[in-house]
């Protein structure tokens, strides 16, 4: 019996509110799972597939994975005494927390505590957004929450949950490397550009056109390996081009992140290579 998990953070593009409509178009069966671009991951643990391959590029994100799974005592811990100060320190405690998170990068000292500095600044940075400067530092400003920055029972389940999980970091395409006939690979891809000039601003997160170019290649080579698979996005007339012959199905989607209430509503595509 699967045990009820939610994602540790808040991550741009996640897919907690399209599970129902995702779900809906899965294949009815399939050998291993995999997703290159996990994020907060909410298909996986909605899902809970037994046998699960999730790659990430960003090094902050998988290592926090890795010490959920690893060590969820020790990640709670710290969480635990963040929790506690911010109450008192407030916007001037957030800010030092972000300078060691920065630091702690830079020296690249990803131990615990570097994950409990991921989640805890998800938590409590503006529209829990991951975005990094030109020097690659963490630069999102306090929400001014206090609130919990984890469910102590969840963090354990999904620690649980990810000893039968491998995971990696790197590149999508060598996160596909050894799928096979029958595997289901999920995309949950970086957002395209809802205007097609606009690509430009998204070359410093290294998801550029040519970066959707390569994955919808990758897509075809899956495709043709006798794989299931699905990928997510914009509805956009370039993410249509690039899949054109394959189905794809549009669902109208809230951006949450978005400053401006009345822009978080659009559409996005659900794409598969079968039907």
């Amino acid at each position: 019996m699967k045990q009820a998990m939610t994602p540790f953070i808040k991550w741009a593009g996640g897919k907690r509110q399209l599970l129902k409509e995702i779900e809906e178009r899965m294949p009815k069966e399939y050998n291993r799972y995999f997703e290159p671009f996990i994020g907060g991951g909410a298909v996986l643990f909605s899902l809970q597939p037994n046998r699960a391959v999730i790659n990430d590029c960003n090094r902050s994100l998988i290592h926090t994975y890795r010490s959920i799974k690893k060590s969820p005592t020790k990640v709670i811990r710290e969480l635990k005494v963040f929790d506690q100060e911010i109450i008192e320190g407030g916007k001037e405690y957030y800010y030092y927390l972000r300078t060691l998170y920065n630091e702690k990068m830079i020296k690249e000292e990803y131990d615990m505590e570097m994950a409990g500095l991921f989640i805890f600044l998800n938590k409590h940075c503006f529209n829990g957004l991951y975005r990094v400067n030109a020097q690659g530092l963490f630069n999102v400003p306090y929400n001014n929450s206090k609130k919990p920055s984890y469910d102590r029972e969840n963090i354990r389940a999904i620690s649980k949950y990810l000893k039968k999980v491998t995971i990696l970091e790197g590149d999508f395409e060598k996160a596909c490397q050894r799928a096979k006939k029958g595997d289901f690979i999920f995309f949950d891809s970086p957002y395209a550009p809802l205007n097609p000039t606009s690509f430009e601003s998204y070359t410093k997160e290294g998801f550029d056109k040519g970066s959707h170019e390569r994955l919808a290649k990758l897509f075809r080579k899956l495709h043709r390996r006798g794989c299931y698979c699905m990928l997510t996005n914009h509805n956009t007339e370039f993410i249509c081009n690039l899949y054109k012959e394959f189905e794809i199905d549009i669902v109208p989607a809230k951006r949450m992140i978005n400053s401006d209430g009345k822009k978080r509503v659009g559409e996005e595509v659900i794409i598969r290579n079968y039907k």
